[in-house]
């Protein structure tokens, strides 16, 4: 059996419009910062050496003015009362249960790198299941949205596990779009988290800064 995925549909349209359009006059650019990595062992003579490596994150041009106006005119076109001040950098898509906010905001992933260049993402869910649910659904859609977006292939998902933080490290550095999967309860706890904590697995740096510097684009599923 294969599954069968519309991609015309007005309203999932209009939703992924609506984030795309928030970064309207942003060119295609990303940001670049040194990763090190410390070999524990190697070839005589590279014992304790330090390596480095090209970090690759999203970068965002647009001031917050410019962020203000692109909000105003989502806001008008689809009735809502516009801001005058730009709260924060936290924007809000609502839609009703049932029409398939999951694989909107996925697609809205690969219209955002195709429209801004952006390839750093962060999906967090409230729960286990629904992270298992993304994961999943991302297995299923990847034809889809290959086909939809050419340039994509080869793009790369995986979950947030604290025993494989050298997958952190390939998000990090790969130039390819990167989607991690998370829970709220795995980025918690700061005491008890490996995340915040140095490891050798990510040269030595804590797993939350490597993230923070490719500066991702965070999808926050059912807030």
């Amino acid at each position: 059996m294969k599954l069968h995925f519309e991609d015309d549909l007005d309203y999932q349209q209009a939703a992924i419009a609506a984030v795309v359009d928030l970064f309207k006059g942003q060119e295609i650019s990303r940001s670049e910062f040194t990763v090190t990595y410390r070999p524990e062992s190697g070839p005589q003579g590279t014992l304790g050496l330090q390596e480095n490596e090209l970090g690759v994150g999203n970068r965002l041009q647009l001031v917050d003015d410019e962020l203000l106006e692109n909000l105003g005119d989502i806001q008008l076109r689809n009735g809502l009362a516009q801001d005058t001040v730009l709260q924060s950098g936290d924007f809000t898509v609502e839609m009703e249960t049932g029409t398939g906010k999951t694989y909107v905001y996925l697609r809205t992933i690969f219209e955002l790198n195709q429209e801004y260049g952006f390839t750093k993402f962060v999906i967090v869910v409230p729960s286990v299941a629904i992270k298992e649910g993304v994961y999943k659904t991302l297995e299923i859609t990847r034809e889809h949205f290959e086909n939809l977006y050419p340039k994509a292939k080869g793009y790369e998902y995986f979950q947030y596990d604290s025993s494989k933080l050298g997958q952190v490290r390939n998000f990090a550095t790969s130039s390819t779009i990167q989607i991690m999967v998370t829970t709220v309860g795995a980025i918690n706890k700061k005491d008890v988290n490996n995340l915040y904590k140095e490891n050798e697995n990510t040269g030595g740096e804590k797993p939350i800064d490597l993230i923070k510097a490719t500066n991702p684009i965070i999808i926050v599923d059912e807030p």
